[in-house]
């Protein structure tokens, strides 16, 4: 009895020292809590935030600021989704109020995407807390630009909440927008993967002068304690919120990188609308997936595995169809080029369908297409002999110069 009681206790101990040794990020609401607010004090401060910014109690930071004596919170600033997720993605949202403070929300996906000169009378300072995912489509860090330049031109100050990047500080991957495709979903000169946090990349935009004003934003960021560059999300202790619908898990970050791309031809479904999303290639023409993942595996993608699948989607654009395809494993993080696989399984696909062009399947998607990808030179090359040698000098050669450059804006190490 005394051997079973030394045994288990031996076992707590050293789960208590492996929990000890876990490192621990503390987002920059809570580090900005620890300082009692002290950039806020004395101003009237607007919230551009969504249910990501939270703190690791799952406490909104709309909720911290409102309920802190030091801070006078008077208006909520709504991205895409708005601030409390109520709305779906490519929703138009109206100016509303909010149930819980009572304050205006003001909508910068409805009407307008930049703030007007009336949604920013009375404030002094705009917070901006959102986790992103440190892919230049998602549309976050659009948002804050835009946010930015209003503030630059109505001389209003802009704090930034650090967060973590979950496909981490190191990872950089593709070529950087060009002139000429500059969006909503491509809103800076940066690669897919910039491999920055939404801090840096606040000091990035403004010091570059990408924002869409001669003027200069006054930006402070509240950083994070903990984090390296090094660490996933897993890594950091803290909790994941959905940061849109379609992207349920921290891991969903990096299956966006290797399948959202693609998924804007709307000829091969990438898994949004059943239970994986962005995590498979599938479609109701693919007849044989178990040919297709033996291919695909014999390409010898380091750090993906693939398997395959037979699925119905719940809802969206193929509910209820049977589509077969690929399921895609990430088997090391590290090591895998996440953005390059659906280019990889287009070759493929190419090699088994020769008679069909994935291009040509819904003309009218191919301008967002060309979007995402920042140029029109990706489709344009690849589509000539469907081959992925073809694209790679265009995808590779602003990696190192970005890396470099990013360097000055890095916070961490």
């Amino acid at each position: 009895m005394r051997k079973i009681l030394a045994i288990t206790l031996l076992i707590v101990f050293a789960a208590g020292c492996v929990s000890a040794e876990k490192p621990v990020v503390k987002p920059g609401v809570e580090v900005l809590k620890d300082r009692g607010f002290d950039v806020l004090k004395g101003k009237r401060v607007g919230l551009l935030t969504n249910p990501t910014g939270i703190d690791r109690n799952l406490k909104s930071t709309i909720d911290i600021l409102w309920e802190a004596p030091e801070v006078n919170l008077v208006a909520l600033y709504g991205p895409e989704h708005g601030v409390r997720g109520d709305f779906d993605a490519g929703d138009y949202v109206e100016n509303y109020i909010d149930e819980q403070t009572g304050l205006p929300v003001y909508s910068l996906y409805g009407k307008t995407r930049i703030p007007t000169p009336e949604m920013l009378e009375n404030v002094d300072v705009i917070v901006y807390d959102i986790q992103d995912i440190g892919c230049r489509s998602y549309t976050y860090i659009s948002s804050m630009g835009n946010i930015m330049t209003a503030a630059a031109e109505n001389d209003i100050e802009i704090v930034v909440l650090d967060r973590p990047n979950p496909l981490t500080g190191n990872k950089i991957e593709g070529n950087v927008a060009e002139e000429g495709f500059f969006s909503f979903v491509s809103a800076y000169p940066i690669p897919y993967v910039y491999g920055l946090t939404p801090g840096e990349v606040a000091m990035m935009i403004n010091e570059e002068g990408w924002l869409d004003t001669d003027k200069k934003c006054k930006v402070t960021v509240v950083p994070m304690e903990g984090w390296k560059r090094s660490m996933t999300f897993e890594d950091t202790g803290l909790p994941w919120v959905p940061t849109s619908p379609h992207i349920p898990h921290a891991y969903s970050a990096a299956y966006y990188v290797a399948t959202g791309i693609l998924g804007e031809l709307k000829a091969v479904d990438e898994g949004v609308g059943y239970t994986i999303p962005f995590q498979l290639y599938g479609a109701e023409w693919i007849d044989d997936p178990f040919e297709l993942a033996k291919r695909m595996n014999a390409l010898g993608i380091e750090g993906m595995g693939f398997r395959p699948i037979v699925y119905k989607p719940f809802y969206r654009v193929y509910q209820g169809k049977t589509l077969k395809g690929v399921q895609l494993h990430i088997t090391d993080f590290e090591k895998t080029e996440l953005m390059y696989v659906q280019f990889r399984f287009l070759e493929v696909l190419h090699e088994m369908y020769p008679d069909l062009d994935v291009f040509s399947i819904n003309p009218h998607r191919l301008a967002m297409f060309d979007k995402v990808c920042g140029t029109d030179e990706i489709r344009k090359k690849f589509s000539e002999r469907y081959r992925f040698e073809d694209i790679k000098p265009i995808l590779e050669k602003d990696v190192e110069s970005f890396r470099n450059l990013s360097k000055k804006y890095y916070l961490y190490r």
